[in-house]
């Protein structure tokens, strides 16, 4: 199985043991599933590690935003989109996302955004 997480899922994992942790944790235990990112998507997640919330709580498991970014890298596979389609109406940084996804040929996409991608259901062949 082809899998892109959302930020959001990603920041979850890496900071807080609950589903998403988990999730990340049997992901990176079996052998077919492979993970996509960007390096948008990267460079969202470097910065959201940078804010306030984040900085703390890494402060608090004895991390820094470099070590987790790295150990980040080592599990996923960076893709490039060729285009980033407008896809998502109500936020335009979810279409890095679906972009990513359409050119990793993911299979899903992992998402907690309520608002904006979770309604979608999919797009081109790919759940959400």
């Amino acid at each position: 199985m082809r899998l892109l997480l959302d930020t959001n899922v990603v920041v979850s994992a890496l900071l807080w043991r609950s589903a998403p942790y988990r999730l990340f944790t049997a992901i990176r235990e079996r052998g077919d599933v492979q993970l996509f990112t960007s390096m948008t998507l990267l460079d969202e997640l470097a910065d959201v590690l940078a804010r306030p919330f984040a900085a703390q709580r890494l402060a608090t498991v004895g991390r820094t935003v470099q070590g987790v970014m790295a150990d980040y890298v080592e599990v996923v596979e960076l893709v490039e989109p060729a285009n980033v389609p407008r896809v998502v109406s109500g936020d335009a940084d979810d279409d890095q996302i679906i972009a990513a996804a359409v050119a990793a040929r993911a299979d899903l996409i992992v998402s907690g955004d309520r608002r904006h991608l979770l309604p979608i259901g999919g797009h081109d062949g790919i759940a959400i």
